[in-house]
């Protein structure tokens, strides 16, 4: 992602506003006036919603999370969400919502009462799709029978768990607060009451081998489940794995793993659709398919992050991070941070960094539906990627080779 400096317009008459409040309204007539792009339709819009608490602070994630030091004020944070979607409002006035993704953190933490209460609010003030997806993010340590009922009594239709590993002692190694039999009880208490749900997974984690890797993948499979993501464990920076970095397995064996877990996946007969997604005909995840096609999201919560397309410009903006000075901001009336234009210079890339992980590429006149720029303005660079054997193209459809799938970095790299 293209990173976010503040938007150069919003001055005089933001800085001239009575009050807080009037900033969104302000902001927005700002978007609206005459740009560089021409958008003849706007893209789908998705909903994100940030929940920034976890029990512990896993050692590999670099995610806006904060461990709860004893209690956090789930009424309070369900407050500045319900003000922060309010005043995002004159953003998106008329556009319906189509998926929904409550991620963390660790929404689950939340009481059934809370979720209930989030999802009133989000019908309340918005309209949705009537098959609109609505997932949540659990951690198996998290799991209660009765409040996953409650969960799925209050919309929420899809489930992502954070299962990682079914092998406890990796699991310890991660930092993670369940072990393998709740893990495999997480799953059974799912599968009760949800229909559809993803399984996530890691590889390549520290001491791992060949065979737990293909245990792993084994005993997920053992439970049919709709969707699996299935992660490399990398060393992100700014974690306590990058500043003590455990012994993982070299790049020759993390691709033994990889081709394992390809083959393994293709054999029980799911479709490889984006780059760590695996999914049963018809259950690839919605929400993510939104952000690989260069849709639109709006995000609430603390650090959350939207884009956003207007007529004659794509904005993409950012929530306060940390959770006390979110609450404080959005109950002023505006949480966001920072915002930014994405330049028509960088537009190229922003929609190649999402549309090429896609497995089957994208319609060639997708590009211009999301980006208000004629294909022909990248034709160099796609004669570039195409010379290196990384893409292949017809009238249709741009989507990567397999050698351009293996080397993604280097074919996104072509459009930067």
């Amino acid at each position: 992602m293209i990173p976010i400096k503040p938007l150069s317009p919003q001055t005089e008459s933001v800085q001239q506003a009575t009050s807080l409040s009037d900033i969104p309204q302000l902001v927005t007539s700002q978007f609206l006036t005459p740009g560089d792009l021409h958008l003849n339709a706007l893209p789908p819009l998705s909903l994100y919603v940030h929940f920034p608490w976890c029990v512990k602070k896993c050692p590999y994630c670099d995610f806006n999370s904060h461990e709860v030091k004893g209690s956090f004020d789930e009424e309070a944070y369900l407050n500045a969400l319900r003000t922060d979607l309010e005043a995002s409002l004159p953003l998106i006035w008329g556009r319906k919502i189509y998926t929904i993704f409550i991620g963390g953190g660790t929404p689950s933490l939340l009481s059934a009462a809370g979720i209930d209460r989030m999802m009133s609010d989000i019908r309340s003030l918005l309209p949705l799709d009537s098959a609109a997806e609505i997932t949540l993010e659990a951690n198996p340590g998290t799991f209660e029978a009765e409040k996953f009922r409650a969960f799925r009594n209050s919309g929420i239709n899809r489930l992502s768990i954070g299962i990682q590993s079914f092998h406890s002692g990796h699991l310890s190694a991660l930092g993670r607060i369940h072990d393998g039999d709740q893990a495999r009880r997480a799953i059974d208490i799912a599968q009760t009451h949800f229909e559809n749900f993803n399984l996530d997974l890691m590889f390549a984690l520290p001491g791992q081998t060949l065979a737990e890797v293909r245990q792993d993948i084994a005993t997920a499979q053992s439970f049919a489940p709709p969707h699996l993501s299935l992660y490399h464990l990398t060393l992100e920076p700014n974690t306590y794995f990058a500043k003590y970095p455990p012994a993982i397995p070299d790049d020759d064996l993390s691709a033994e793993m990889q081709d394992l877990i390809h083959q393994s996946m293709a054999d029980a007969g799911y479709t490889h659709y984006e780059v760590s997604a695996y999914a049963r005909p018809g259950r690839e995840a919605r929400h993510n398919l939104n952000y690989w096609n260069f849709g639109d999201y709006l995000g609430i919560g603390a650090g959350a992050h939207s884009k956003l397309s207007f007529p004659h410009r794509i904005v993409r903006q950012m929530k306060y991070k940390q959770p006390k000075a979110y609450m404080d901001a959005a109950m002023k009336g505006n949480a966001t941070q920072e915002s930014a234009e994405i330049s028509k210079h960088d537009l190229p890339f922003e929609f190649m960094l999402n549309a090429l992980r896609l497995n089957q590429g994208f319609p060639v006149h997708l590009f211009q539906e999301r980006t208000g720029l004629l294909l022909n303005s990248i034709e160099k660079k796609l004669q570039q990627a195409e010379a290196k054997q990384l893409i292949q193209r017809d009238h249709l459809k741009i989507l990567p080779t397999p050698i351009g799938q293996l080397f993604l970095n280097d074919l996104q790299q072509i459009f930067l």
